[in-house]
């Protein structure tokens, strides 16, 4: 059933005026039929945005430019890794980690002088799908299996102080259950309610690559090839964007959409 309090709160998170969110719900009122979907409510609502303010529509098309970074969770990774750098952290990607009983092929590892945080990274292309607790559990394993093992290479030789389970869609109610009894780390698209995946590519201004709509799906493509997950990426490297085939008239666009979003 479709929740209007719900659209509101993501229209408001956007940056949008009160008067913009208003008069985008407005029409959304309007032009409600019995047999929409919630999703064809959110597109249409999306496309009314974008009249509206530019800005914020790709701000709320995050979570679909998540999805496109698909079909692998390559480049989820490396978007995660970008975030810890841009918090502070050094990070590694892809690192096996010995435990009391097993070896752990470990997404990201983040540490600074203050913690040694290793990530588990799920990504899906489907927004229904959720990470349920046979996830946790088994990610929670991973952990207790590497809690009492020093590890060389992250600052001094040191533990691991957090264990991360991050996925860009959401969490069953068991699993965050689970976490929460077990103070396990869980960032999903929309939890915590302060730290959420949105919220930290948001505070970090490091929205995906796929977020341009000045992009090609065939040009964020070969950007991603290329190496370039984040926005940023593009913006301080304007060279990549002539290398994979990009013309000076629209990178100028590129710039001009990049900088908007980061307003």
């Amino acid at each position: 059933m479709f929740d209007e309090s719900k659209l509101r709160q993501s229209l408001s998170r956007t940056g949008a005026s009160t008067e913009v969110v208003e008069n985008v719900l407005g029409e959304v009122r309007a032009g409600l039929k019995d047999d929409m979907s919630t999703r064809e409510i959110y597109i249409h609502a999306f496309d009314l945005l974008e009249k509206e303010y530019k800005p914020a529509a790709v701000r709320y098309s995050l979570r679909n430019a998540i999805g496109e970074l698909g079909p692998t969770g390559f480049p989820f990774e490396q978007l995660i890794a970008a975030i810890f750098q841009a918090k502070g952290f050094e990070t590694k990607t892809d690192f096996v980690a010995q435990g009391e009983c097993v070896e752990h092929e470990i997404d990201i590892v983040a540490w600074n002088k203050e913690k040694l945080i290793m990530c588990e990274a799920k990504f899906h292309n489907e927004f229904g799908l959720k990470s349920d607790i046979k996830v946790a559990l088994y990610v929670k394993a991973r952990w207790d299996d590497l809690d009492e093992k020093e590890f060389d290479g992250f600052g001094p030789r040191r533990k691991l102080d957090e264990g991360w389970l991050i996925t860009n869609t959401k969490f069953s109610e068991q699993a965050i259950k689970f976490a929460k009894c077990r103070n396990m780390k869980l960032v999903g698209w929309n939890y915590p309610e302060n730290g959420s995946l949105q919220d930290l590519i948001e505070e970090t201004g490091l929205h995906p690559i796929t977020s341009l709509r000045s992009l090609s799906s065939h040009e964020k493509k070969s950007l991603m090839e290329a190496g370039v997950i984040h926005i940023r990426q593009a913006l301080e490297n304007q060279d990549i964007l002539k290398q994979v085939g990009i013309p000076d008239d629209k990178i100028a666009k590129i710039v001009e959409e990049i900088n908007s979003i980061q307003v």
